[in-house]
C-alpha cells in the first residue's frame, strides 16, 4: 500500500474519532402516515431554514409525577404545597450524560453557539439551522406539503438519528408533526343586526338609523345574547367582588396575529360593567416576536372575546394578554423562511422560564389530537404538568366539531384513523385531551343543554388519571358495550383506560363581544374557556384571601369534591363523524363533562381544603 494511501486512512481515522456520532449507525426514530388533507408539493428552496426543537430524555418525569398528584389531591396531607420553578426544573432536567452526548452530536455538524437556544432546564434544545444541514442530522429528506385549502409548511414523513443517541433523545420537531393550531370558534356576527332584526320584528319599527345597540339594562335575555351579567348570574357569581389586592392573576393566550384591543375592552365594561371602564386595561406581554397591533381594524375576535369575558368576570383581578409570534405564511418558490415555527412551544418556552406566571391561563386553541405526534403530545402535556405543580391553573377550549368533524351526515363525513387505513374514527382534540389542563365544553340557553357543537371524547394517547375513574366508568356502563364500537377508544392499546375530556363545561353561544367598536356575538368553546377561568380567578381570590395556596391542578379536586356543586347537564348531544355524537346525561359525560359552575358551592369546596 503507498504511503500517501496510508495516511489518507490514518486522517480519516482521526476524524472519526473526533466526531463520535459519524461511527454510528442510524435508527429509524419516528415514522408518521401524512394526514389525508395534506399532499407533498415540491423540495423547500436551498436556503430555507428550519427550527428543530430536540427533546431530551427526562429520567425524573415519574418523580414530578408523583408530586403533582399528591398536591393536587384534596385528601392529601401536601395538598396545595406547590412546587418552585428550580424544584421543578430539577425534575425535568435530562442527565449530564445525555447533555453531553446530544451537544457533541450538535457541535461535530459544526453549528455555532449563537444558533443554539436552551431552556433553563435544559431539557430542550433549540436549533436554527438549514433544511440541508436537518437533512443530514436526521437522515431524512424534507418536503414541501400543501394543504387542501391551500396552506404550506415544510415536513418530513420519517427521521432517524444516531444508534447511540436513540435513548438520549425523546424527540425532535418539526418533522412529522402535520398540526396545525387554530382557534376554537364556530361564529360571529354583528350584535346590533340582530338586535335591530328582533326590535323591528317586535315594534314594528323599520327606522334602520336609529341606534338600537343594546343597553346593559335593556339587553334581550341570555337565551339570545350572554353578557356578564348572564354568567354572574346563572353561575352564581354576582354577589362576589374580587378583593384586587392579592397576588391573584389571569393570563390570557393570543396566536395568529390575534391582538386584543384595550379600546374595545373599555368599550365591553362600559357597555356591562356600569361605572368601572375609564380606567380598565391590561398587561401585554410579546413573546416569539409578538406584536401588538391597537389598530381598530387589527381587532381580534378570538383575543377580544376571550380578554373581555375572562377579565370582566374576575375584575379587578390583573390580567395579561400573551401576544406569540410565528406561524408567517410560506410561499414555496420564494426565499423567505418557512413556517416552522411553532407559536405554542415558543410561548411554553417563555411561562415556565417566568418566576411568577398568572394563577390561572385561558387557551382556546387546538388540533385533532392524531395530527399531532404521540411523542410530542405526552412532552407538552408534561409542561402543563409543570405548570400545575407551580400552582398555575390551565382552561383550554374542548373544540368545536363534536366528535370529530361536526358533520351527523355519514355522506359527507371526514373523520379518518391516520393510519392510512382509512378506517373511520372519532377525532379527539389535544391539548383539550392532555390530563393535566382542564377541559371546557360548551352550553347554550337557559335552562342550559349541552350545544351540539361541543367537542368531547376519549384520547388515543393518554391513560385515564385516578381522578377520572368512577365518573368516566359510570358513563361509559350507561353507554354500553356496543355503541360506537371501534369508533371511539374505550380500551386503548395495553389494556389502558383513555383519558375522557372535557372536564367541564360554560356557556358557549351568542356572546356579546365589542371588536373594532362595534358589538358582536361570538360563539364557540373559545368563550367557553375564558369564562370558565374568570370563575377560577374567583375562587383562588377567595382562597388566597383566606390565607391559603392558589387552586393549581384542578381536575382532582374538581372529581373528588367539586362534583356536587355543578349544574348537571343532561339534554344535548355533540354529533359527528357520520354519528349523533355522545348525548349529555346525569353526572360526567363526553360533551359537557362534570357540568356547569355553581360558584359559590365551589367556593365553599374550595376553602374546605388546605
Amino acid at each position: 500500500m503507498k504511503l500517501a494511501s496510508l495516511w489518507l486512512i490514518f486522517f480519516i481515522g482521526l476524524s472519526l474519532a473526533a466526531n463520535p456520532s459519524r461511527l454510528a449507525s442510524s435508527r429509524l426514530k419516528q415514522s408518521v402516515v401524512p394526514p389525508r388533507q395534506w399532499k407533498k408539493h415540491s423540495l423547500p428552496p436551498p436556503d430555507s431554514r428550519i427550527e428543530l426543537r430536540i427533546g431530551l430524555v427526562q429520567p425524573q418525569i415519574h418523580v414530578l409525577e408523583n408530586h403533582i398528584q399528591e398536591i393536587s389531591d384534596p385528601d392529601h396531607e401536601r395538598y396545595g404545597k406547590h412546587l418552585s420553578k428550580s424544584e421543578v426544573e430539577d425534575l425535568v432536567a435530562p442527565s449530564e450524560h445525555s447533555l453531553e452526548l446530544v451537544n457533541a452530536w450538535i457541535d461535530s455538524h459544526g453549528i455555532e453557539d449563537a444558533s443554539i437556544i436552551r431552556t433553563p432546564a435544559q431539557d430542550w434544545i433549540i436549533v436554527d439551522l438549514e433544511v440541508s444541514l436537518a437533512e443530514k442530522m436526521l437522515d431524512t429528506t424534507y418536503h414541501v406539503w400543501q394543504h387542501d385549502d391551500g396552506e404550506f409548511i415544510v415536513r418530513t414523513s420519517s427521521y432517524s438519528l444516531p444508534e447511540h443517541l436513540v435513548d438520549h433523545i425523546d424527540l425532535i420537531q418539526p418533522t412529522t408533526m402535520f398540526s396545525r393550531f387554530s382557534n376554537m370558534r364556530t361564529t360571529l356576527y354583528k350584535a346590533n343586526e340582530l338586535a335591530f332584526d328582533r326590535y323591528q320584528t317586535n315594534t314594528g319599527h323599520t327606522n334602520d338609523s336609529e341606534d338600537l345597540t343594546p343597553s346593559l339594562d335593556t339587553q334581550p335575555d341570555c337565551n339570545h345574547t350572554v353578557t356578564l351579567k348572564c354568567i354572574q348570574t346563572l353561575y352564581n357569581t354576582a354577589g362576589y367582588t374580587p378583593d384586587g389586592r392579592s397576588r391573584n392573576s389571569i393570563g390570557i393566550t393570543g396566536y395568529l396575529q390575534q391582538y386584543a384591543n384595550q379600546e374595545d375592552l373599555r368599550l365591553f365594561f362600559a357597555d356591562q360593567k356600569s361605572g368601572v371602564f375609564n380606567n380598565v386595561s391590561f398587561n401585554v406581554v410579546l413573546v416569539n416576536d409578538g406584536t401588538n397591533n391597537q389598530s381598530s381594524q387589527r381587532a381580534g375576535d378570538e383575543a377580544n372575546l376571550d380578554v373581555q369575558f375572562a377579565l370582566g368576570l374576575s375584575y379587578p383581578t390583573p390580567g395579561t394578554f400573551y401576544s406569540t409570534g410565528g406561524n408567517p405564511p410560506f410561499i414555496p418558490d420564494s426565499n423567505t423562511p418557512s413556517n416552522t415555527n411553532e407559536p405554542y412551544a415558543k410561548w411554553l418556552d417563555y411561562i415556565l422560564s417566568q418566576d411568577d406566571p398568572p394563577l390561572t391561563i385561558s387557551t382556546s386553541y387546538g388540533d385533532h389530537e392524531q395530527t399531532v405526534p404521540e411523542d410530542y403530545a405526552r412532552r407538552t402535556c408534561s409542561r402543563f404538568m409543570e405548570l400545575g405543580a407551580r400552582g398555575v391553573t390551565l382552561t383550554f377550549s374542548s373544540g368545536d366539531d363534536g366528535v370529530g368533524d361536526g358533520e351527523a351526515n355519514p355522506k359527507y363525513q371526514t373523520c379518518f384513523k391516520n393510519d392510512g387505513k382509512n378506517e373511520t374514527r372519532f377525532l379527539p382534540v389535544f391539548p383539550s385531551s392532555c390530563p393535566y389542563v382542564t377541559s371546557v365544553g360548551g352550553t347554550r340557553g337557559i335552562p342550559e343543554e349541552a350545544v351540539f357543537f361541543s367537542g368531547g371524547g376519549f384520547s388515543d394517547y393518554f391513560a385515564r388519571p385516578w381522578y377520572q375513574t368512577e365518573a368516566v366508568n359510570g358513563y361509559l356502563d350507561k353507554l354500553g358495550e356496543h355503541t360506537y364500537a371501534g369508533l371511539f377508544n374505550r380500551y386503548a392499546r395495553t389494556s389502558m383506560f383513555p383519558f375522557a375530556y372535557p372536564d367541564v363545561s360554560a356557556q358557549g353561544v351568542n356572546f356579546r363581544v365589542f371588536i373594532g367598536g362595534k358589538p358582536f356575538l361570538v360563539s364557540g368553546t373559545s368563550a367557553s374557556s375564558p369564562t370558565f377561568a374568570g370563575i377560577v380567578a374567583l375562587l383562588n381570590d377567595a382562597r388566597l384571601e383566606a390565607g391559603l395556596p392558589a387552586l393549581g391542578f384542578l381536575n382532582p379536586l374538581l372529581y373528588k369534591r367539586g362534583a356536587e356543586a355543578f349544574n348537571d347537564i343532561t339534554i344535548g348531544h355533540n354529533p359527528g363523524c357520520g354519528t349523533s355524537g355522545f348525548n349529555a346525561t346525569e353526572g360526567w359525560d363526553p360533551i359537557s363533562g362534570l357540568g356547569t359552575p355553581d360558584f359559590e358551592k365551589l367556593k365553599e369546596e374550595v376553602l374546605r381544603c388546605p
